[in-house]
Parts: structure tokens; sequence; C-alpha cells
């Protein structure tokens, strides 16, 4: 049990690592080649990461300053509102007795 335990915590953080490479603010993205519809999408997801990490790094932030517009913003919103939505809606509710 022990074992499954930090095996799980070890791949917890090894994803987490993984998958804020693409944060926002992180450089990758400018005037020219700005962040779009699946960006916002990925940006939205990964927002509570995002204001964590921008906490104590100035560069990164919640959402990217370059971008397409409103589709960036569609992305972002859509991904915000079901990944927080979406934890709601999985919560087990207690049976009245």
């Amino acid at each position: 049990m022990k074992k499954n335990t930090m095996f799980l915590g070890l791949t917890l953080v090894l994803m987490m690592f993984t998958l804020t490479g693409c944060i926002p603010g992180d450089g990758s993205y400018d005037f020219d080649n700005p962040a779009g519809f699946l960006s916002g999408i990925w940006h939205g997801w990964i927002a509570p990461l995002s204001l964590i990490i921008g906490i104590f790094n100035a560069k990164v932030r919640v959402y990217e300053v370059f971008n397409t517009g409103w589709w960036y913003d569609f992305g972002f919103y859509i991904a915000v509102i079901s990944g927080f939505g979406g934890l709601s809606l999985s919560r087990k509710k207690k049976k009245d007795e």
C-alpha cells in the first residue's frame, strides 16, 4: 500500500512538471505568433497551477497576453468553467436519512 501511494505521488509530481511546460507568459508566444483557441483551453485547465507559480515568478501569468482575441478567450473560459464545474459534479452527495 505504501509503495502505491509513493508511486502515485511521484507520478503526480512528474505530471505537474510536464504539464506546466506550456504555461502562459513563458515566452513561447509573441505578437507575430499569438496563442489561439487550443492554447486558451490548455491555459484554462492549468490556470490554478499558473496562479501558484505566478506568485513566485513574475514572468508567469494566468492568462496569455499575446493571444488571438475572442477565440482564445472562448477556449480559456470553456476550460475554466468545465474544469471547476466538473469538480462539483464529481463529488458524491450524501443521502438524506
